[in-house]
Parts: structure tokens; C-alpha cells; sequence
């Protein structure tokens, strides 16, 4: 789907939207993407499902293997998209610049190469699809063309969210993963970072954890929010559907439970979480989960 630059344009419709990432995203190269990858023990795969904290974690974990190194223009670059490698010619394979190795991905646990250590952080629900609703919107999305209901109205029946939810639930207590919580994180940056410190392996001081902190603030982040917005990505979009100057920034207001969804969406989002994840966990609601879970 390689338009002319002069008729490219943001979708402005459900279906124009669905077309456009059509043309962004091969299936093939994704697959490929995957079946490279040969993981190492000491490998860390930070896994949350989209707009649950990804890219926070990714600059935590580059905050601590580096010591704070800011020298790249896309976070997704010095800790690699697993699934997108292949459309952006990264060798997922290849030495980082430092260690140990990180990446990032949104499969389910039953589709991750087995044989590294993952980070997967889970967010309520409703945050996650209207974080996700205002990603796209600017990037793939016309402002204003397509409400934030009907956004999620479009896709609730295939319980993505919910289904990578559940997938990870069942290994949260494997030593090999680390389960990390959105909205304690947003309450405890410090022992966030002490449990990602640990979880890697690293020694974490005194002027690290100054640093670390510093680092993965909001208004540090914010600040450098051109590093965190998918530079390549977006690139790959623009070159071939999209007009230039999308927003493809990641670090927004970081709120909880801050949203524009009618009483109607929150209550069919609440109704698919006792569908499909109280039968595994026992939990009729995503806040006496995480209360279950607190330290």
C-alpha cells in the first residue's frame, strides 16, 4: 500500500484505519521476526501488553544496564521490537552495547521464545485501551474522526488484552519472569527499580539509583519524548502510507484511571474481565487483583 505523498492521509474511518496498518505491518516479517531470535539465559524480554508500561520499563532497564546512557534517538533501538525486526532490518541477534541483552514484545506467553528472562507489567484495562486509543490517534488516526468509544467499541469482542492477561498470569510466580504492576510502580518508582536491579542482576548504588530514578521520572522522560516515540516506526509508516509529522509520542500523562470512555464502554470492559479473566484468577475486578498482589 505505497501511496503517493500527496494523497496520503490518517484514517478517518475504522476501516481506513485497519487498511493503513494493514500496509505498515507484514505478517510474514513479523513471523520471521519471531523464528530468528535465539534467546540466551540471560536475555531480558520486557512483555507487558501495549500501553501497559512498555517503554517505562524499557528505559528503566537501559537506565541500569548503561548507567544512564541517552545516546539514541529510539529506546526501541538500544532495546529491540522483537516482532519488528525484520521490517526494520535490525539483526535481533546481534551484540547490544551493553548487558545483559534486552528486548521488548507484546506476545501472549504461549507465542515468546522460551529460554530468556521476561519483565511482563500488567495496567488496568480500562487505562490501557484509552492509552492505546490516543497513541493512535494523531499517528495512524485523524483527530477527532473517531471517537474513543468507538475505538474500543471495535475490537472488545476479541479480548486481546484480556487474552495476553491471562497468558501471563498463569507463569507470573516462574523464576524466570518478574510481575510487575502498573499502578504500584506509578506509587514505588524506587522499589520498582530495586526489583528490576535485582531481577537483572545488577549492583544497584547509591549514584545509580539516583540516576535510575532520575531517568525514568515523567518529567525527565517527557523532556526527552523524541526518544520515545517509535522514530522508526513512524519512519517506516510515513515512508509508505502516512503523512509526515505523525505524533507517535509514548510518554504522555502516565495518569491512572484518567480516561473519556462512556459509563457504557467502562461497563462492557469490567464485563469482559469477568468473562475472561475471573474463571483463571478468582478476581471479579482489576483493583482487588492488584490489591492480592501488593508488597
Amino acid at each position: 500500500m505505497n501511496q503517493p505523498p500527496n494523497t496520503r492521509k490518517r484514517a478517518e474511518s475504522l476501516e481506513e484505519f485497519h487498511e493503513i496498518l494493514d500496509g505498515t505491518f507484514d505478517s510474514q516479517k513479523t513471523e520471521a521476526s519471531i523464528r530468528a531470535y535465539q534467546p540466551r539465559p540471560d536475555d531480558i524480554i520486557i512483555t507487558p501488553f501495549g500501553k501497559c508500561g512498555t517503554t517505562w520499563t524499557q528505559q528503566i532497564f537501559h537506565t541500569l544496564r548503561s548507567r544512564g546512557d541517552m545516546d539514541f534517538d529510539d529506546i526501541s533501538r538500544v532495546v529491540p521490537w522483537l516482532e519488528t525486526s525484520a521490517s526494520l532490518d535490525i539483526d535481533i541477534n546481534a551484540e547490544q552495547r551493553f548487558e545483559p541483552r534486552g528486548f521488548k514484545s507484546h506476545l501472549d506467553y504461549e507465542k515468546i521464545p522460551k529460554g530468556a528472562k521476561y519483565i511482563n507489567v500488567i495496567r488496568h484495562p480500562v487505562d490501557a485501551a484509552y492509552s492505546g486509543f490516543k497513541f493512535m490517534e494523531g499517528w495512524y488516526l485523524e483527530p477527532g474522526a473517531i471517537s474513543a468509544d468507538s475505538y474500543v467499541m471495535a475490537s472488545a469482542d476479541d479480548a486481546n488484552y484480556h487474552k495476553h492477561f491471562n497468558s501471563w498470569w498463569a507463569h507470573k510466580d516462574d523464576e524466570n519472569v518478574l510481575y510487575l504492576i502498573y499502578e504500584h510502580m506509578k506509587v514505588d518508582l524506587e522499589g520498582t527499580i530495586e526489583k528490576i536491579a535485582r531481577f537483572m542482576a545488577c549492583e544497584l548504588d547509591d549514584g545509580l539509583r539516583a540516576i535510575s530514578l532520575e531517568h525514568a521520572s515523567l518529567a525527565y522522560m517527557q523532556h526527552y519524548k523524541n526518544r520515545f516515540d517509535d522514530a522508526m516506526l513512524r519512519e517506516l509508516s510515513e515512508k509508505e502510507v502516512l503523512p509526515r509529522g505523525s505524533d507517535s509520542a509514548k510518554v504522555r500523562a502516565g495518569k491512572v484511571g484518567v480516561h473519556e470512555f462512556s459509563q457504557s464502554v467502562v461497563d462492557l470492559l469490567n464485563q469482559i474481565w469477568r468473562e475472561q479473566v475471573t474463571p483463571l484468577t478468582g478476581f471479579d475486578t482489576y483493583e482487588a487483583l492488584i490489591e492480592s498482589l501488593r508488597d
